[in-house]
């Protein structure tokens, strides 16, 4: 706002500018009403400082002024205040050292470690040297600190509120600080509609260009022009802003809030998802969310719809649904991503974004897609960012490069580690061909199940597997939860995203060919070597409810049952192949064979739904017997 250089700033014109723009408080008003105060008297500025005035002031205190302030106390002696704890800062007669008074550096001193930061050694000895500036405040202090400088000479301006108990705010400079003062006496009036100014002006035009730069694609300027005008308190700005940052780093990474933009019954299908999915992300599985604030005054339309949102999103059922063209790819996307093809989501999104238009001016992107339980994982930070930076709402301007799919083709990829198998180096998948996902619970579902059902808030395996038996459960039984989708060849998957860490044993009953009433099923167990025990390898294969042939490879032996094709015997798939590349190959095997895939996106986001399923283990028949551990951990 100021016309400025990298090595000069105009104070007077900063000044007179600040001055020209204040207008009285409530306060202010009160006291002219009470008599005995006159403008003049509430006037920010005081006279400059004549040289021998700053010179006196210098030979008084044994040092050079920093450079920043010296220029000030030249425009005026002295400044008065009307926002913040301090009310005003003394002439240059007037200011004089801290000393330190509370003895406030025992105590910084002691929390002093090896690993302490330089800044902090700084603080720690910023109170027997600072300088201090101001003659009024609300038990507050300016101090400027000739031990903490810059290249140019500047002395960092530490603001210590004694009230408050907490660090202190530190200033690179005088000039700094008083730059965000004159920030803080704008949005501290930016709701008045009557305070209307050239800075305002000029900040709700930079406003109104970051919108077309937004939607232009170029949103790095646009933020750049909107965290300036957001420093003013202008209004839009947050909100705009805010929805950048949610595109930029992802809805998971902090609370996102949206100003007064949150109060526009136009956005509340946009803003309020993706506030309501930060808002759970913030709590621990299984505790009751804190109360949901939207974080501005709403009506009572706004306020009820935002309720029913957060209730949609706690249990998985809310679905942005926009209006035209980009609506029904958002549909079509839709329907990809639920069966675990979010790659083939993004694409059709990424496709229409240059026909989504806003539903008010101030919508900067199709924000609610964050807000959606299946399409928000889709869109990646990375995405995010191609979103962003791609024309839309009719703008025209170059298109950014796609980022690269995120599901590697096959199924070798398993055998990396990831974190949905990690914490028991195990993992089981079934395939059925030509079935779509809603026909698993009539084939392989519990008995009285409830079908299909919505995945957790979080990723499940961002979690331990709870390996409590169900109350309903016998010892022997072994129900597992897959995630349900279906691939892009045509079978039906379901993938166990935390099985326990067991294997295929004497009970063991593959579910391929419950599975293959009307097709071929495949079930794939694997479970890593671990210390003394072996790795083991199973594949079993049915067709139309016989099972074909299966094999349990546990280290080096192999038990077979049924003809195994050789090119997915193990005898013959790992002849020459060292031990570290095994599962790796086993699994290139069974691709080839088959052509299976399973969507490592989806299933490490928890995008899919879920099915419990019958018991993997038959009842133990008589003169068996089954045995298992319970281990329970404590303090």
């Amino acid at each position: 706002m100021i016309e400025e250089t990298e090595n000069h700033f105009d104070w007077q014109q900063f000044l007179r500018r600040w001055q020209e723009e204040w207008v009285p408080g409530e306060d202010d008003v009160e006291d002219l009403a009470e008599g005995g105060t006159t403008l003049a008297d509430l006037a920010l500025a005081a006279p400059p400082a004549a040289e021998a005035e700053t010179a006196a002031a210098e030979e008084r205190l044994g040092v050079r002024l920093p450079p920043s302030y010296r220029q000030f106390l030249k425009a005026s002696n002295g400044w008065r205040l009307d926002e913040g704890s301090v009310y005003r800062l003394g002439a240059a007669h007037e200011i004089d050292w801290f000393g330190d008074p509370f003895d406030m550096t025992p105590a910084y001193r002691q929390g002093l470690t090896e690993r302490s930061t330089e800044q902090e050694v700084l603080l720690a000895g910023m109170w027997q040297r600072a300088l201090q500036l101001e003659t009024d405040s609300d038990m507050s202090y300016a101090l400027l600190d000739p031990g903490d400088t810059d290249e140019d000479g500047e002395w960092a301006l530490y603001v210590y509120k004694g009230w408050s108990g907490e660090f202190p705010d530190r200033y690179p400079s005088f000039r700094a600080y008083m730059q965000r003062m004159y920030q803080d006496f704008h949005s501290g009036r930016a709701r008045d509609p009557d305070f209307v100014n050239d800075t305002t002006r000029a900040l709700d035009a930079d406003v109104e260009r970051a919108r077309e730069e937004a939607l232009g694609g170029r949103w790095e300027t646009a933020r750049e022009l909107l965290t300036e005008a957001e420093r003013y308190g202008r209004p839009r700005a947050r909100g705009m802003r805010q929805q950048l940052d949610a595109l930029s780093h992802g809805v998971g990474h902090g609370y996102h809030g949206f100003g007064e933009l949150v109060a526009d019954p136009r956005y509340t299908g946009e803003l309020v998802p993706v506030m309501a999915v930060a808002h759970l992300w913030d709590h621990r599985p299984g505790a009751s969310p804190r109360r949901f604030v939207l974080g501005t005054e709403t009506d009572d339309g706004v306020t009820s719809a935002a309720d029913a949102i957060l209730a949609q999103v706690l249990d998985r059922t809310h679905r942005y649904a926009p209006g035209g063209a980009f609506g029904r790819a958002v549909a079509e996307a839709w329907e990809s991503a639920r069966r675990g093809d979010t790659d083939t989501a993004w694409r059709v999104i990424r496709a229409a974004l240059p026909s989504w238009s806003p539903p008010g001016p101030d919508l900067l992107a199709p924000l609610g897609l964050l807000g959606d339980p299946v399409l928000g994982p889709v869109v990646t930070r990375e995405r995010g960012l191609e979103l962003l930076a791609t024309p839309r709402a009719g703008r025209e301007g170059p298109v950014p490069d796609p980022v690269p799919d995120l599901d590697p083709p096959g199924l070798c990829w398993l055998a990396e580690t990831q974190r949905w198998n990690a914490p028991h180096g195990s993992y089981r998948c079934l395939w059925v061909e030509g079935a779509e996902p809603e026909a698993l619970p009539g084939l392989i579902g519990e008995d009285g199940g409830a079908g299909l059902t919505a995945p957790p808030v979080r990723p499940a395996g961002w979690f331990p597997y709870d390996v409590r038996k169900r109350d309903d459960s016998a010892p022997w039984e072994d129900r597992a939860v897959l995630a349900v989708g279906r691939t892009g060849s045509g079978w039906a998957f379901g993938f166990d995203t935390a099985p326990r860490p067991s294997e295929p044993g004497n009970f063991f009953v593959s579910p391929a060919a419950a599975a293959s009433y009307d097709g071929r099923a495949v079930v794939l167990w694997v479970r890593r070597g671990r210390d003394d025990t072996p790795a083991v390898f199973h594949l079993s294969v049915a067709e139309r409810g016989e099972e074909l042939y299966a094999y349990t490879l546990r280290g080096t032996d192999v038990e077979r049952t049924g003809p195994v094709p050789e090119a997915l015997d193990p005898d013959h798939v790992l002849r020459g192949v060292d031990d570290a590349d095994r599962e790796r190959c086993l699994l290139a095997a069974v691709h080839d064979e088959f052509g299976l895939s399973l969507p490592r996106h989806a299933l490490a986001e928890g995008v899919l739904p879920h099915l419990t399923t019958r018991s993997w283990n038959r009842a133990p028949r008589e003169g068996e017997f089954y045995g298992y551990v319970t281990v329970r951990l404590g303090r």
